[in-house]
């Protein structure tokens, strides 16, 4: 048994009395009982007003194609999603992607975010070096999560300081990892185990 987003607004406007969510900026349809299952382009789509999309903790396991002009954040934390999709509408503004605890292996779908600034992606299936390696594309992007995916238990990365490194040597603009400013001492470290 799940809900549906239309359910999910109207119980979003029972709470929020004499507002219009089609006019709100921040919109919050989390822990819902019984979850979301699938996310409704048709209806999301009319949040025209829309910044804060969050939709976390549910049973979400496929992205759709989002048209919301003003979109800064989407969080879908805590759901099912398997792969990152349908951002291409969004990605002219889209500053923010929460997608922490869910079973993404892949980042290509957010390749096409010029402006994203923030990415969390810790607690997902990323065994691959190379998928960290793309996001040095994204050349805004200065604060990301990573902690507790495969690539943290490579053989090849020591302890957490070394998993550090890697993700700087990955991403050389980087400013915060897991929470943690990097140091120029890091960046130094990242320099020099490249050559």
């Amino acid at each position: 048994m799940s809900t549906n987003v239309k359910t999910a607004i109207k119980k979003w406007e029972e709470k929020h009395p004499g507002d219009n969510i089609v006019e709100a900026a921040k919109v919050k349809l989390c822990c819902l009982m019984p979850p979301i299952s699938k996310m409704d382009a048709n209806t999301l789509n009319t949040l025209t007003n829309c910044e804060w999309l969050s939709l976390s903790t549910n049973a979400i396991d496929k992205m759709v194609r989002l048209e919301l002009p003003n979109l800064k954040i989407l969080s879908l934390a805590r759901n099912k999603v398997k792969k990152i999709d349908g951002l291409q509408a969004v990605a002219g503004s889209l500053e923010q992607l929460w997608l922490s605890y869910n079973e993404i292996r892949e980042v290509d779908g957010v390749l096409c975010c010029p402006k994203l600034r923030v990415l969390y992606l810790s607690n997902n299936n990323i065994k691959d070096w190379g998928e960290i390696e793309k996001l040095r594309s994204i050349s805004t992007l200065e604060d990301i999560l990573l902690v507790g995916n495969p690539i943290y238990s490579d053989d090849s990365i020591a302890d957490p300081q070394a998993a550090r490194i890697r993700v700087i040597q990955c991403i050389p603009h980087i400013q915060k990892i897991d929470g943690v400013v990097v140091t120029p001492v890091e960046v130094e470290a990242a320099a020099a185990a490249a050559q």
